[in-house]
């Protein structure tokens, strides 16, 4: 078996072998384990995306597979594995600890355990080469993910917890359908065992336009509930608002992403056989509605994560926008779009933990002072809300711009007019919030004593994922600008044909 081979076996074990040693393991033992599983998931993940960065893919066994394609969501899904492994060991002492009988190995067992099956679950869901096994695969993530936002046992969590759930089952129950209606379509011509294989659909010819059709709008309807799609998406700024603070970077970081792909698996398949106009224009639909909302709602939060969670929703509103021009420029904005939104959105909520550590409180309007009380999380939070809201020099601002100069290229003026009208607006919400909380001369923590850092293992990681973001954005290395014009190509080359 060749190294990269094994790479993509060990990201598929790892996670497995992670679950078992957390639930057995106790204490120091647990949070090292899943700090080393996270760890080695990303060097892993590198490895994979190298071999895959100049095209082909690699294939272990018949339903594992990794293409440039899944290789770019699978680095910044392992990324954000290890980043909140690191976060977590601060913020769990830092947020339970003092309070008597909240933080114990049982709630510690059940945040690791679940940490690890989640993580595990949206990696496999990447290397899974059959339409099938992603979709089982997404559904597993929304069980654990469920219980993990509960996890805190609150009224507002259990609440969340449900309303997620249900939600995000019944969107899922119509990405079966999609599922089911795509196997119908193709079935006929690749046979029974070949028709739901991402290799044999990718160049399959023939299909059924409007059957393929239907099933990418199931698809759309389906996981786009789970990426967070208006109108969608009402479930997403309660779960991530209650979920522990860990638990809502991968939400937002890394869960969206992973059902944006699942989308872009269905596309490829429509492109071919329906042409490119109609997932264009559903993409499109749902991206500017996703915008709007998104834009509107940031003005008027109060609650600082679900501030954040808003945010997500638009950056989803945008990739689905950067899709939908379907030129390679754009295509290539989308995918460091992804990986970048991913490092600034984990960044930003581990920034949250540790601004909710300090003042007791996620209500904007309670917090101030925030970069005397917190004088590495304040700055470092500042200049994740500045990546988010595309100013120079982060790599959402490369990535914008790449989708822009894309939507004029491919004729989509009106397009490129609303996206930055719609970014625009909630670049003024979001960064209002953030600098009155961050830079008000009235802090809330008036002892100089009680000032510092919660914990040091929680600005570690923030410092990674503002460092990716600078390196991004200012020079990114030339084996990732070949795994994204890879990736890119992939999916524009299925226009060409």
């Amino acid at each position: 078996m060749k190294v990269s081979e094994m790479a993509l076996l060990c990201i598929v074990l790892l996670p497995v072998v992670a679950t078992l040693a957390s639930y057995l393991l106790g204490g120091m033992w647990r949070r090292a384990t899943t700090l080393l599983a996270g760890t080695i998931t990303l060097l892993l993940a590198i490895v994979v995306a190298s071999r895959v960065a100049g095209g082909g893919s690699i294939s272990v066994g018949s339903f594992i597979s990794a293409d440039s394609l899944s290789a770019i969501f699978l680095v910044v899904t392992a990324f954000l594995y290890a980043a909140t492994a690191l976060f977590s060991i601060g913020y769990l002492r830092s947020s339970y600890g003092s309070k008597a009988g909240a933080y114990s190995d049982r709630f510690d067992r059940r945040f690791f355990v679940g940490l690890n099956i989640f993580c595990g679950a949206m990696s496999i869901a990447l290397v899974m080469s059959n339409i099938a096994l992603i979709w089982v695969s997404i559904e597993v993530t929304t069980v654990v993910s469920a219980l993990l936002v509960s996890l805190e046992d609150t009224d507002g969590s259990s609440e969340a917890a449900w309303k997620y759930i249900l939600i995000a089952s019944m969107g899922l129950g119509l990405s079966l359908i999609g599922v089911l209606v795509l196997y119908a379509a193709a079935a006929p011509i690749l046979g029974a065992s070949h028709a739901l294989q991402i290799g044999y659909l990718d160049h399959a010819h023939g299909l059924a336009a409007e059957t393929v059709e239907l099933a990418f709008v199931f698809a759309v309807i389906g996981f786009g509930t789970k990426m967070g799609l208006a109108p969608m998406h009402t479930w997403l700024p309660d779960a991530h608002s209650e979920a522990p603070t860990p638990i809502s970077a991968l939400l937002s970081g890394s869960l969206l992403a992973v059902s944006f792909y699942a989308i872009l698996r269905f596309e490829q398949v429509t492109i071919i056989n329906a042409g490119s106009a109609f997932p264009h224009d559903v993409l499109a639909s749902f991206g500017v509605l996703s915008l709007l909302i998104a834009a509107l709602f940031l003005l008027v939060q109060r609650d600082m994560k679900r501030m954040f969670a808003y945010s997500s929703v638009e950056h989803m509103g945008i990739i689905a926008i950067g899709a939908s021009f379907g030129v390679p420029i754009a295509l290539a904005g989308v995918m460091l779009h992804v990986v970048s939104h991913g490092l600034a959105k984990g960044t930003a909520f581990f920034g949250a933990g540790s601004f909710k550590a300090k003042f007791g409180t996620k209500e904007i309007g309670k917090i101030s002072g925030g970069i005397s009380a917190l004088p590495w999380s304040g700055p470092l939070l500042l200049a994740a809300v500045a990546a988010l809201s595309a100013l120079p020099p982060f790599a959402i601002f490369r990535s914008e711009i790449m989708i822009v100069y894309g939507g004029m290229e491919s004729g989509g003026g009106v397009g490129v007019v609303i996206l930055l009208m719609l970014v625009t607006l909630a670049f003024g919400g979001l960064s209002w919030h953030t600098i009155k909380m961050v830079m008000s001369p009235d802090a809330t923590v008036e002892s100089p004593s009680r000032r510092g850092e919660p914990s040091i293992w929680m600005v570690v990681p923030m410092l990674f994922g503002i460092g990716g973001l600078l390196l991004l954005g200012i020079h990114p290395p030339a084996g990732f600008l070949h795994l994204m014009d890879s990736a890119a190509r992939e999916l524009s080359g299925r226009i060409a044909r």
